[in-house]
């Protein structure tokens, strides 16, 4: 059989880069064959922060920001194929997920709309290659959240016959696909799949410690490690409606950003006046592992194996907060399944570009609340 080769892309709620991976294909399982990663340079990501909120020209500002990311996903395509030693014509296609702007399924006439950037027909241009890109809005359109769009990756390449097994996606916004054994006891089928974000993975703290020390993330959890939980602060952080919701459902910055952040502060320190940042950054690893593992107690029954993957699995302290929650449940990285932590999303791209030029479905209507399975992704044919 003739291997197919995919390019992935995927640039997260984290505005830290682009991530790109090259996979290959001979039957249904991906075969991750190289990675590469290209930084934000630090005015597109301070362009493409301001526009998380309504801001004066956006349409303008959105339109020529999208042209900027394709120009920076081309060059990150390019720089791939370079060390790959590969050409445009090797590669099948290109998924890229684009940079999510707005996400508000649901919003306004019920059906809401998501938006995602990075204009897909000049990346076409630029890189000779067909591009799949704004995997979410068809989606939205049959009444999902257009999220999480992994589990149905999940499920593909990490699913246990003996055993059920949570991959925890640890990015900005933390993510939770529960995948059950495929198996029972008895030997019948079931393979039943539960995926939903779960609230904010590092997004809080990226905003935390880029406001306080001008910093882009707290690495390794060093600093929040520095300093203890503000008990009060957790307790009225953890009393947002979102985490009680039942699933399907999806987040982002629309919700969770240094505004609510503050907002909160602000009605805690009425009567707990003195907050010192690290323990404000300590305290939001704890709503990050608490609001995961609530979730995962919730709705995700009888997990064996817990699997890591997103930035927030090199944050030592989060890690540890989650092992010490979950107990004697493993918890691991998901470089013990063959995919490295930072580099199942991109996979997952080339994944699903895979799956739209195939003609095949790529959602899971029950854990996206989309009226059925649907076909995802808009193609730009070279």
């Amino acid at each position: 059989m003739t291997r197919k080769l995919f390019i992935g892309l995927m640039s997260g709620t984290s505005l830290d880069g682009v991530d790109v991976a090259l996979v290959g294909f001979e039957d249904e399982k991906p075969q991750p064959l190289l990675t590469h990663f290209l930084a934000y340079p630090a005015t597109l990501r301070s362009a493409v922060l301001a526009l998380q909120h309504p801001t004066a020209n956006e349409l303008e500002e959105t339109a020529l920001i999208s042209n900027a990311l394709a120009k920076l996903y081309a060059l990150a395509i390019q720089e791939l194929l370079s060390k790959a030693q590969l050409k445009p014509s090797d590669i099948t296609g290109v998924g890229c997920h684009g940079q999510t702007i707005r996400h508000r399924p649901g919003f306004s006439d019920g059906i809401g709309f998501t938006m995602q950037i990075g204009n897909a027909a000049l990346l076409t241009e630029l890189c000779q290659i067909t591009v799949v890109s704004d995997f979410r809005s068809r989606d939205v359109a049959a009444g999902g959240q257009g999220a999480p769009l992994v589990p149905a990756f999940h499920q593909a390449v990490f699913a246990d016959p003996s055993l059920n097994r949570a991959i925890i996606n640890l990015g900005g916004i933390a993510n939770i696909t529960y995948l059950s054994r495929t198996e029972n006891p008895l030997g019948a089928k079931q393979g039943s799949v539960v995926g939903f974000d779960s609230g904010p993975g590092n997004m809080l703290l990226d905003a935390w410690i880029k406001q306080q020390l001008d910093q882009d993330y707290d690495a390794n959890g060093d600093w929040a490690s520095s300093g203890q939980t503000i008990p009060s602060l957790l307790a009225r952080l953890l009393q947002e409606d979102f985490f009680a919701a039942p699933p399907p459902k999806s987040t982002g910055r629309d919700l969770f950003n240094l505004t609510w952040l503050e907002e909160n502060l602000q009605a805690v320190a009425s009567f707990n006046p003195v907050m010192p940042a690290q323990d404000v950054a300590h305290t939001l690893v704890d709503l990050s592992a608490e609001s995961v593992y609530a979730a995962l107690k919730m709705h995700c029954p009888d997990v064996d194996e817990v699997y890591l993957c997103g930035g927030g699995a090199h944050n030592q302290l989060l890690v540890k907060k989650l092992q010490s929650l979950l107990g004697p449940i493993p918890c691991k990285p998901t470089d013990s399944l063959g995919i490295g932590v930072d580099w199942v999303e991109a996979i997952a791209f080339a994944w699903l570009a895979k799956q739209c030029l195939e003609k095949k479905t790529a959602n899971l209507s029950p854990v996206t609340g989309a009226s059925g399975a649907r076909i995802l992704g808009a193609i730009y044919q070279h």
